[in-house]
């Protein structure tokens, strides 16, 4: 057979478009309808692969593969996979719509939440020294690299700004934190989530007043929508969201936004640049348009209609439960991250047998696997979530229609099967 290149692919194909009156900007359109049309089966990899999806009643855990998308974002990405574009341009216009959208300077999609804080950081190391983009983080000569925190801000993404190559200066009162700036603080981190006894307000305005810049990692604090801009209208200079959890976007994109000199420092030290901290954290332009399209889909939400259809599934669920000896249910919103309605159920395990670990364990392995919010039977899973050996907690927020019926009915089993 004889081999046919790309380039005469591309030209020969070109060539006929225009043959038969087809004009090449229209050729958009056309995918557009070709793809609606497509006639290739859906192939289940899952099953091809010996892998068995769950329903979702724990919430957006990374782990646990996330959110799930909407129809919306699902077609754009589709659509976008037919046709290659700059992958610099791509993130230029995306970040330019996006920050429009979002009240912001500027913004970049990143591959996570945790890949924009590996790039915000790297902004500020590097901000105004591009030399040291391909120092860091090793040969900090000359390199301004403390990061002041509150010490109960301190968690698991630590290492996320580390790769960098700044080291962290704990504090934990606001008298600490105004003494803690030296020459080389070069920026002040915050955990939206996190406790601590210094304020968003308080931690901002002092790192103004020392004139450096302070990152907020909010990921996981969509819902409610506001949120999105209400970070960096407060002040902060760089904020970042995960694009996979409450935005309903692909599980490996992330927003940060903020002031457009850090943002572009920070394009500076991301992929796909070679021979930078972030090169490694490719993001696709698939996954760019699809977290575009999550945006776009999430700002057309309304907080309230959505607070509303958690709290019936939850409803839902509690009704099939709460008759069972001693049990107790309640709806229960965290205040920041995941704040969403959750349905805890606890329970005397004098009456009930069965620990919160052990009700877990039984919902992941029968038919369908369910997985329960991993707060279920021991410590809380993420901030502001509540544990503990006999609670269960349910993550109503992922769940697809019909699906709360199902949980319900398996929880029931569960523990009627316990109780005495």
């Amino acid at each position: 057979m004889r081999r046919v290149s790309r380039r005469t692919l591309l030209r020969n194909g070109a060539q006929a478009a225009l043959a038969s009156g087809v004009v090449l900007s229209q050729i958009p359109a056309l995918e557009t309808r070709a793809l609606a049309k497509s006639s290739f089966p859906a192939v289940d990899y899952y099953a091809k692969l010996g892998v068995t999806p769950f329903i979702n009643a724990a919430g957006t855990y990374t782990t646990l593969s996330a959110s799930t998308m909407p129809d919306e974002v699902q077609a754009a990405i589709a659509l976008a996979s037919r046709r290659p574009v700059h992958l610099n341009e791509l993130l230029d216009a995306s970040g330019a719509y996006l920050a429009k959208r979002l009240r912001c300077e500027a913004a970049l999609v990143t591959s996570g939440a945790a890949a924009a804080l590996v790039l915000g950081t790297a902004a500020c190391v590097t901000l105004g020294n591009e030399q040291s983009i391909l120092a860091i983080p090793t040969d900090m000569a000359g390199l301004k690299n403390e990061v002041i925190v509150q010490k109960s801000h301190r968690y698991d993404y630590d290492h996320a700004l580390r790769n960098c190559g700044i080291r962290f200066v704990d504090v934990e009162t606001l008298e600490e934190y105004e003494q803690a700036f030296t020459d080389r603080t070069v920026m002040a981190h915050f955990f939206n989530a996190g406790e601590g006894k210094i304020s968003r307000e308080d931690w901002v305005r002092v790192a103004h007043q020392h004139k450096v810049p302070c990152f907020n990692d909010a990921a996981a604090d969509v819902p409610p929508i506001s949120n999105l801009w209400n970070y960096t209208q407060m002040g902060f200079d760089l904020v970042t969201f995960s694009g996979g959890k409450g935005l309903r976007g692909p599980q490996c994109t992330g927003l940060l936004l903020g002031r457009k000199e850090l943002i572009e420092a920070a394009k500076k030290n991301n992929s796909p640049n070679s021979n930078t901290v972030g090169r490694g954290m490719k993001v696709a332009k698939e996954e760019i348009v699809g977290l575009v399209a999550a945006v776009d889909w999430f700002l057309s939400q309304d907080d309230a209609a959505m607070e509303a259809e958690y709290r019936q599934r939850a409803d839902r669920i509690a009704k099939r439960v709460s008759d069972l000896p001693t049990v107790q249910t309640q709806i229960f919103i965290p205040e920041v991250a995941n704040h969403v309605p959750h349905l805890l159920v606890s329970y005397d395990q004098n009456r009930i047998k069965i620990t919160g670990r052990e009700v877990m364990h039984k919902m992941r392995v029968g038919t369908p696997r369910i997985e329960l919010n991993p707060s279920t039977g021991g410590a809380p899973a993420s901030a502001g979530l509540p544990g503990g050996p006999s609670t269960i907690v349910v993550g109503v927020w992922m769940l697809q229609p019909g699906e709360d019926t199902i949980v319900a009915k398996r929880l029931r089993e569960v523990l009627q099967e316990a109780a005495e």
